[in-house]
């Protein structure tokens, strides 16, 4: 049976291309309105697109239910604000965030920003595996800085800056897997095998 994917609708996401492109890659992904159900949950979506405080605003009430499925190996995948969230603090905020991820995310220090467009993303994890070409599609302002060793991936835009992380089962990725052609599918066509085998 596919492997059920709740994909939080914090009011902000980009919901209809993430879930199309779970359903491609043979999840069965649902959209959560009433966030308390995150927390029965087999797997968690936090889509990528909108801004720090106003996504925590939505998700205070259960934060701490939320830290403890992540810490008890629950999938879950962070996109963009999604992955952002994971962590303790944003510069583009006053909220705070998840905190399971150790770390600030903190304005990007470069000669464009926001960064929009195709970059090259370089790691070794198996979330990699098979994926022809690294290039992914990237629109943010900000990114994550972790006080912890979770940086699996990374991308020149100048300079080196992190952009994809693993703690326990928790990915987040700075990227858009879901617009970012067949890299993005390959890439989460893994991410579903990867929640399958610990569901």
């Amino acid at each position: 049976m596919p492997v059920k994917m709740a994909i939080a609708d914090y009011g902000v996401g980009n919901l209809h291309s993430i879930r199309k492109a779970l359903e491609i890659c043979g999840a069965e992904p649902y959209i959560v309105e009433d966030l308390e159900e995150l927390v029965e949950a087999k797997c968690i979506i936090f889509p990528g697109v909108g801004a720090f405080d106003k996504t925590m605003e939505k998700l205070q009430p259960i934060k701490r239910a939320l830290i403890r499925k992540l810490e008890d190996a629950t999938p879950c995948l962070g996109i963009c604000i999604g992955a952002q969230i994971l962590f303790e603090g944003s510069e583009e905020g006053k909220t705070k965030g998840l905190g399971f991820y150790q770390g600030e995310v903190i304005r990007l220090k470069a000669d464009r920003v926001p960064h929009m467009g195709w970059n090259r993303v370089e790691g070794e994890d198996s979330i990699l595996e098979g994926i022809e070409s690294p290039y992914f599609y990237f629109a943010h302002s900000y990114h994550g800085d972790p006080s912890e060793d979770i940086v699996i991936g990374r991308t020149d835009y100048f300079g080196q800056i992190p952009t994809l992380f693993l703690k326990g089962n928790t990915y987040g990725t700075q990227f858009h897997p879901e617009k970012s052609s067949a890299s993005g599918l390959r890439f989460l066509k893994n991410f579903v095998r990867f929640a399958e085998a610990w569901v």
